[in-house]
């Protein structure tokens, strides 16, 4: 297995000053960065240039769910920062999605994707909210709709890569948070694999934080996780 460039560094930092000097000591051509709410609430905007910067592509983060006409307003600003991907949640609905499509329907614009059902949720948390579907039930549903909405991808569990991928189109692309190195911790994840299991089953890119930016040296461990894929 050739490794390129798939694993997305989540920056769990709640200021620019950590995120920056986190990032000081990390390859650029060996993985991508994802800003999400936390940071972005508090460092804004200039902190993605400043990323850009330093040579990384950024995944931004928000997991927009809003009325259509708000959601596209967002999109339209974030692609105006020069990000590589952005997000929205496939339970915003078609209207919803269709105006994200629009919005981003230009050469060169960000990777659009969809978050299906959160790692964090099982099938009480999803009974607590008044859905009857088990999370793979769920997940199939939104990706569906992604899939119909013209969208790039979705965020997906590990654990459902592989049904997905041998339904989706090839080019879909299908985003795993969740992903534990080896004898890692879960935290606070239920649904998780390892690297390399995550893209045998066809998971196109890993989202990984805590693993890498709480190590005692980052820069070793991403280095081993890209050894433990392609080994």
């Amino acid at each position: 297995m050739i490794y390129n460039k798939q694993i997305i560094i989540a920056l769990d930092f709640s200021t620019e000053i950590a995120s920056l000097s986190f990032l000081e000591n990390i390859d650029p051509s060996l993985c991508r960065v994802k800003v999400g709410k936390e940071l972005f609430t508090s460092a804004g905007p200039d902190l993605i240039k400043k990323i850009h910067s330093q040579g990384y592509e950024v995944f931004l983060d928000l997991k927009f769910h809003d009325i259509p006409n708000t959601v596209a307003g967002a999109l339209k600003a974030a692609a105006d920062l020069g990000v590589w991907m952005v997000n929205v949640h496939a339970s915003g609905g078609k209207a919803m999605l269709n105006a994200s499509r629009e919005a981003l329907n230009f050469k060169d614009a960000p990777l659009l994707i969809a978050v299906t059902v959160l790692t964090s949720m099982g099938p009480t948390d999803l009974s607590q909210i008044g859905l009857s579907n088990n999370p793979q039930q769920q997940v199939q549903l939104l990706t569906d709709l992604a899939v119909n909405s013209g969208l790039d991808g979705v965020v997906c569990s590990a654990q459902e890569t592989e049904f997905l991928r041998s339904q989706c189109p090839e080019e879909f692309k299908l985003v795993t948070p969740g992903i534990r190195p080896k004898g890692d911790s879960l935290d606070d994840q239920k649904r998780v694999v390892t690297p390399r299991l995550a893209l045998e089953q066809g998971s196109n890119f890993l989202v990984m934080g805590r693993p890498i930016t709480q190590a005692s040296n980052p820069s070793e461990k991403l280095d081993s996780i890209i050894q433990e894929i392609e080994s």
